[in-house]
């Protein structure tokens, strides 16, 4: 692999790799606390693991085969990430959060334009950072990694980009009436889990459940056809393709 290991020997890392073998007991760098080297460390483990996943797979990653990478004994990687799922779990909410205040900080900048130009620049921010970031795309909106289970702390981080869907149409419900031919609410309470879509939803009629799931399964569904390749053969131009969808979405959505 062309991953520059001699990158992570460092004694600020707190793992020091010589002929004779690894030193993990220590941080010995004059210039770092305990804390930031800790801090570090953990930057490192998880640089490395991205570069594992991006090589191997998400099925593959395991501290023995990161520590193999880094040149250290496994038992150095316990201290940060008591198990591989530890680990994976750190990997999820990192992508989480990072797409999430991507797609933040687009909005805030589009806070003055209107609800379908937002939902546009919203739904353009995911597609640019998923393409950008494959590797960590497929991590969150992939195939699940076998004997993997999320704990329910990623949902916070899980829901940032829904939520500023939910803005954006909330937003768009105080200036107009509900979208002809809606769900009636009675009638979705039959079939979804309300109680936890209404909070991330917030403010946005149950009536507008249905098509908000809609528009949201869309994108991140054109995204993965797009990203794993199964619009070759289809679709000749990807960013037409998108542009068009999000012009319907906006229509249903009647934003």
């Amino acid at each position: 692999m062309a991953y520059e290991l001699s990158k992570y020997k460092s004694t600020a890392l707190g793992i020091v790799k010589s002929g004779k073998g690894c030193d993990t007991g220590r941080v010995t760098s004059k210039n770092l606390s305990r804390a930031e080297a800790r801090t570090a460390q953990i930057a490192t483990i998880k640089k490395v693991s991205r570069v594992l996943i991006a090589s191997n797979g998400v099925s593959g990653l395991s501290l023995r085969e990161v520590a193999r990478e880094m040149g250290v004994v496994s038992s150095a990687l316990y201290r940060y990430f008591a198990t591989r799922d530890d680990l994976l779990t750190a990997l999820i909410f990192d992508a989480y959060n990072d797409l999430g205040a991507s797609v933040e900080r687009s909005d805030a900048k589009a806070e003055l334009e209107s609800a379908a130009d937002r939902f546009r620049i919203a739904a353009r921010t995911v597609r640019k950072w998923a393409k950008r970031h494959p590797n960590e795309y497929s991590l969150i909106y992939g195939t699940p990694v076998p004997n993997y289970v999320a704990p329910t702390t990623t949902i916070e981080a899980a829901t940032r980009v829904p939520r500023v869907l939910s803005k954006i149409l909330s937003d768009a419900q105080k200036v107009r009436r509900l979208p002809r031919r809606a769900s009636a609410a009675e009638e979705v309470e039959e079939f979804l889990e309300v109680g936890a879509i209404e909070e991330v939803l917030v403010d946005v009629p149950k009536e507008m459940y249905v098509r908000a799931l809609m528009s949201w399964n869309m994108i991140f569904g054109f995204l993965s056809f797009e990203l794993y390749g199964h619009y070759v053969g289809s679709v000749r131009n990807a960013n037409i393709m998108f542009e068009k969808v999000l012009d319907e979405l906006v229509r249903l959505l009647e934003l």
